[in-house]
């Protein structure tokens, strides 16, 4: 079976980790989380970029080598946040790993063997923030007269070498064809839009190499010249899973079962490169296309976007130090549409967790648990005959899974979020108009307090399976209090299609009350 692939772009090392990587690769996780409880076998990539200008320049004024500087920097700051935000991923790639390399070599040679690379004199505007070589129409002029990056705001540097060009040219029709036979290769509909307008304007070659920079690979044709970063970077999703290798080895076949991607997650920013060059470059090496390539929006704050030369990036250990991983990733996948930007404050998010996660799942979870405890001894009773009432909640549950997996797989995480949110306000709904409480001081109605019990842990053991995809440390806890690891199996085997199949919690179940799922946060600033 081949795996369903997804990628995070590789973070430019050089900066320091903030919500806006964290955000990428939150989608990345949730996503490949749920396709696994769905049964698909999943591999998930993301990883760093660690050449170019901005490195080399920094590890100068460090005082240290290239090779130092972003050894330290993966160590200390990139691979911890992954941990921060309680990601699942199965690889982690870095551009200076021998993989990579070789696999960057060789593919630019088959491209050059092609004939889609020349060599031609460059003099033109670079921007080191983005590490891009800018078109006349990227720049914009500041008060001063200067060119400056419409991105950084900073004055672009003016280049002139001789180096190696890429014939992007040459791809315009079958990128353009390629995107009106496909329409859903590049989404959401304003990025398709944006690629097709700079298709149809015209694409002209862009340099592939740089002769002023050491810090990169090699050309192996050429050992006074690096490939340009982005035209390194953009190949550590064929790279990674085995672009180049020797077909029968286990790399090559690791290739065959992976490629093409099935979805490329980006920012917005990122999108031309995502969406233009590297399908073309793929076209040059007569290799498959990706499936997808989906373009978030910017995370903004105090309306600008999320950046360290702005100085609005906030790390995730700021937020999750205070709510804890599992709200980090509920909050930014259920509050923001994701592919629109979307703005993140303090307020907005204590004020849903507080709403939705402790007063709403929390509580179910914590009134559940007590009342078995209470009145069964903790043994989950078997259930009478179903009233209206249960047989509704059922019936919402069977809408409810079908809507948020058809949500889920389509990348609208906020959707699928509020399907899940919808049935938990129902099963609380439930509750009040039940009146457990009530039922248990009459013997009389001890079989419809089994029944009421039952169908609120029935009711969390699904959503606790829905959920998990998005809070697995949290779903974890729950699963547990309900007994149905002990019953069911570990939780990140149960399947979110079979979540709606009512019954699976046996009677007899050991429920525990545990310490709450989400506790009350102190104010920070109290």
């Amino acid at each position: 079976m081949a795996a369903y692939y997804v990628t995070t772009p590789i973070y430019y090392v050089n900066d320091a980790p903030h919500i806006g990587h964290a955000y990428t690769t939150t989608a990345g996780d949730v996503l490949t989380r749920w396709r696994r409880q769905r049964g698909e076998k999943v591999w998930y990539l993301t990883g760093v970029d660690e050449h170019g200008t901005k490195v080399q320049r920094a590890a100068d004024a460090g005082g240290v080598t290239p090779q130092e500087w972003v050894d330290r920097l993966v160590d200390q700051a990139w691979r911890p946040v992954l941990e921060t935000i309680d990601a699942a991923n199965d690889d982690f790639i870095r551009t200076t790993e021998t993989r990579h390399r070789e696999g960057v070599r060789r593919f630019w040679e088959r491209v050059r063997e092609n004939g889609y690379v020349y060599e031609a004199d460059y003099e033109g505007p670079y921007c080191v923030g983005c590490e891009e070589f800018k078109l006349p129409g990227d720049v914009i002029t500041g008060e001063g007269g200067e060119q400056l990056c419409p991105v950084h705001g900073r004055p672009v540097e003016m280049l002139s070498e001789t180096n190696y060009f890429f014939k992007l040219s040459a791809f315009t029709d079958a990128l353009i064809a390629h995107y009106e036979a496909n329409p859903t290769a590049v989404e959401p509909v304003s990025a398709y839009n944006e690629v097709m307008s700079f298709l149809k304007a015209g694409l002209v070659d862009i340099s592939m190499s740089r002769s002023s920079v050491s810090w990169g690979i090699g050309l192996p044709w050429d050992d006074k010249q690096v490939v340009y970063v982005w035209f390194d970077a953009l190949l550590n999703y064929a790279t990674a899973v085995g672009y180049g290798a020797d077909p029968d080895s286990p790399e090559g076949a690791m290739f065959a079962n992976t490629w093409p991607a099935d979805v490329h997650l980006v920012g917005k920013d990122i999108l031309r490169f995502h969406a233009v060059y590297w399908p073309a470059m793929l076209l040059a090496a007569g290799v498959e296309l990706p499936r997808k390539v989906f373009a978030h929006g910017w995370l903004l704050v105090g309306g600008e976007k999320m950046s360290k030369t702005r100085l609005t990036g906030i790390s995730p250990e700021q937020i999750t130090d205070h709510f804890g991983a599992d709200a980090f990733r509920y909050y930014f996948m259920s509050a923001i549409n994701f592919g629109q930007d979307g703005s993140f404050s303090w307020e907005d998010m204590s004020a849903r967790y507080t709403a939705e996660l402790a007063n709403g799942l929390g509580n179910l979870a914590s009134r559940c648990t007590a009342m078995v405890q209470r009145y069964r001894e903790g043994s989950l009773p078997a259930p009478g005959e179903s009233t209206d009432a249960e047989k509704s909640l059922q019936q919402m549950l069977v809408s409810v899974s079908e809507k948020a997996d058809a949500a889920m797989c389509a990348l609208d995480f906020s959707t699928g979020i509020g399907h899940i949110r919808s049935f938990v306000d129902a099963v609380n709904l439930y509750v009040t108009e039940s009146e457990p409480w009530v039922l248990a001081k009459d013997e009389a109605n001890a079989q419809r307090l089994d029944t009421v019990l039952y169908t609120i842990a029935e009711s969390l053991r699904a959503i606790a399976v829905l959920y998990h995809p998005v809070m697995p440390t949290t779903m974890r806890s729950l699963w547990q209090q309900l007994g149905a690891d002990r019953m069911l199996g570990p939780i990140g085997e149960a399947s979110v299609v079979d979540a709606a199949r009512w019954g699976q919690l046996p009677a007899g179940a050991p429920v525990t009350k545990g310490d709450a799922l989400f506790p009350r946060l102190e104010d920070p600033d109290a």
